[in-house]
């Protein structure tokens, strides 16, 4: 079972496999890792106490970074997630912690969730994906319906206001066109974000 995996200068924490979504360009979909991993899907999700014995196995002279983002929506698991973060800004605090999401914590844990990142999380790299709700629900196919798009937003506004570095994604072109990302730009200022585009990577 893998819980935590190398990519670059990062480690990466695999929380789960659950996710609210079924986007249509899904990495998961195409392979059982992704950029050289072991296999990702999970017999059964962690424990807390298997996760931080897995942090504490890696060797954090080498890595800047832990990122909890695996095979699922790391939200899914909030406790968990917010209890190894913290785990990290004790046991080694030049470390900085990233928390890739779908943004639609809120909704999952029925209540606002945005503040509970201050301090325990550097970064929250929220996917944006469009600036269109009606396209976002056909490429993200939320379980949540038309409550996600704006959702989504608001948990990136509150994010932002708290403090944490919020950054919003969406894929570069072909999927997205200059104009698009133009328009994405302007969607993630408004809340207090900056867009991050991501190289787009084919299957």
């Amino acid at each position: 079972m893998t819980i935590v995996y190398e990519v670059g200068k990062g480690i990466y924490v695999n929380l789960t496999n659950r996710c609210p979504c079924a986007c249509t360009f899904c990495l998961r979909a195409n392979a059982p890792g992704v950029y050289g991993s072991p296999a990702l899907w999970l017999e059964r999700e962690p424990t807390l106490e298997e996760t931080l014995a897995a942090l504490d196995g890696c060797d954090w002279t080498r890595f800047g970074e832990c990122v909890f983002c695996g095979y699922g929506e790391p939200t899914e698991r909030l406790d968990v997630l917010l209890a190894a973060a913290a785990h990290m800004k004790a046991r080694h605090p030049g470390v900085r912690i990233r928390v890739n999401t779908n943004g639609l914590s809120d909704l999952i844990n029925s209540r606002a969730t945005a503040a509970e990142f201050a301090g325990k999380v550097d970064c929250l790299s929220i996917s944006l994906n469009t600036d269109d709700p009606a396209e976002y629900l056909a490429v993200c196919r939320p379980k949540f319906g038309e409550a996600a798009y704006p959702a989504m937003k608001e948990f990136a506004r509150e994010a932002a206001a708290a403090g944490i570095e919020t950054v919003m994604t969406v894929v570069g072109e072909p999927v997205t066109s200059q104009e698009k990302q133009a328009r994405c730009r302007a969607i993630a200022e408004s809340l207090g974000a900056r867009l991050r585009v991501r190289k787009f990577e084919s299957a």
